[in-house]
């Protein structure tokens, strides 16, 4: 486990001198600069001694893949920055047979820091020939590394068998995250930590959320977390003020614009990517959403129905207004938490519980260091629920429109069931109970007026009784 992080205080003067305690004069600036690459883009063995690491580019490359493709796509498409022809708000699908669609793969090669520049500069003047590293190695889990692209090999045939499932899928592919979408995050992470190490020499920022695992689609924010180390902080005090700092930083960046501090219960920083159009929050020692964004990747590829299932119904969540945690609705990490609940409550699971089969590689107490190779061996969960696309989104939503009791039960995925609501503070009076399973905080406490708590709870049960009559997605979406 690592250290403790310091705790920041105003009365300490200058920054220079807060962070004194932080890093030690010993530690060279070449070592300052280059420390502690991003383990969202390498996972390799860890060493006990300080090592210097060259930075690291994603180079995308082409290979074949089996899968089915969306056809027959028409209606109004979102549009917002460079993805509006891919962020599909409202659609028509029709029901046509696989296609093969080429998926674009990528990994990294190391590249040693050259010379002086700016880090956007050096970020995008890596060489865009595809290359091949031969220190990627094959896991043999699920999950693909992270210098893989996505692979999402062919659903079989019992799971789109019908037109609505035919519709979730043709939905999936139209809109998830591309491996080029990732790779635009991506370059603006590694260009933001060489920069924010100039004031900053031990912070890392890592890549978390729906960008990584698994549930992302082209238009999705990203989600970055800045780490110096890992520990308690101050939420209300030491996390503002080293955001504070950034984004004055951030101010004299040309490729960031509009930085904007959110002094929410976790505060954030916005601002926009004026490379890519990417939106970006970054957040200071919010170490439980890297580890949330591990487990939620091998939830991701475990089950080959579970991406497209979420991807459906956070598009639904979206379309009806009740996934905005900012005004007072469901996150989309609430969501797919619900989503996972309902597929490992079945008679038949369709998805096992990870953190109960698997505890040594959840710990929520493990090294952050070693939280993305950790479930790197899961094998893939072999399901006797044969249930269709279709059928899994039909009883989703019948769950939580007639089963579920909102009054008397938590949603713990950790322990894969319902937990009985207490009187204790995290639950009292709280409309929606979900687990955050590492720290065991409810995710859904941004519902906290019984009016948008009825609209959600009548946003599902409208759209089960129209999908159940209908089977057919243009009605709920």
């Amino acid at each position: 486990m690592l250290p403790r992080g310091y705790v920041f205080s105003h009365k300490d003067g200058q920054s220079d001198h807060i962070f004194q305690h932080i890093l030690p004069h010993t530690v060279s600036q070449q070592r300052r600069i280059e420390a502690h690459l991003n383990v969202t883009n390498f996972i390799g063995p860890l060493m006990n001694v300080p090592r210097l690491i060259p930075t690291y580019q994603w180079t995308p490359v082409e290979q074949p893949d089996v899968s089915f493709s969306p056809n027959n796509v028409k209606g109004s498409n979102r549009k917002r920055d460079n993805h509006s022809q891919n962020d599909l708000k409202r659609q028509c699908f029709g029901s046509p047979g696989p296609h093969n669609q080429p998926a674009r793969n990528a990994i990294f090669t190391s590249q040693p820091a050259t010379g002086p520049g700016s880090s956007r500069e050096m970020c995008n003047s890596y060489s865009s020939v595809p290359t091949c590293s031969s220190a990627v190695s094959k896991t043999g889990g699920c999950v693909p590394s992270l210098r893989e692209g996505s692979h999402q090999s062919s659903f079989h045939p019992s799971s789109v068998n019908d037109k609505l499932s035919q519709q979730i899928l043709n939905l999936f592919h139209a809109c998830e995250q591309q491996n080029d979408d990732l790779e635009k995050k991506e370059q603006c992470r590694a260009a933001l930590q060489r920069d924010i190490q100039t004031i900053l020499p031990r912070a890392q920022v890592f890549l978390a959320g729906s960008s990584l695992n698994g549930f992302g689609s082209r238009s999705s924010d990203a989600d970055l977390c800045l780490v110096i180390e890992e520990g308690t902080v101050n939420h209300r005090t030491d996390a503002v003020y080293v955001l504070s700092l950034v984004r004055k930083l951030f101010y004299t960046l040309s490729y960031i614009e509009r930085p904007q501090l959110i002094r929410a219960k976790v505060p954030i920083l916005k601002f926009r990517d004026r490379v890519s159009g990417v939106e970006f929050d970054l957040n200071f020692n919010n170490t439980v959403g890297i580890r949330n964004t591990f487990l939620l990747r091998t939830y991701a590829y475990v089950e080959k129905r579970v991406r497209p299932i979420i991807l459906v119904i956070k598009k639904w969540a979206s379309h009806h207004r009740i996934n905005d945690a900012s005004r007072g609705t469901l996150s989309s990490y609430t969501l797919v938490l619900m989503v996972l609940h309902y597929l490992q409550t079945l008679p038949e699971p369709v998805i096992p519980c990870l953190q109960m089969d698997y505890p040594e590689c959840f710990n929520p107490k493990m090294d952050i260091h070693l939280v993305p190779s950790g479930p790197s061996n899961i094998l893939a969960f072999v399901s006797k629920n044969q249930s269709s696309l279709g059928d899994l989104l039909l009883g989703f939503l019948k769950y939580y429109a007639t089963v579920f009791k909102w009054d008397k039960h938590v949603i713990s995925v950790r322990e894969a069931k319902t937990l009985p609501k207490t009187s204790c503070r995290e639950w009292r009076d709280k409309f929606i109970c979900v687990e955050e399973p590492f720290d065991r905080t409810n995710t859904a406490r941004a519902v906290h007026e019984k009016v948008k708590f009825e609209a959600i709870k009548a946003e599902f049960t409208e759209s089960y009784q129209v999908l159940q009559l209908r089977k057919d997605l243009n009605f709920i979406l």
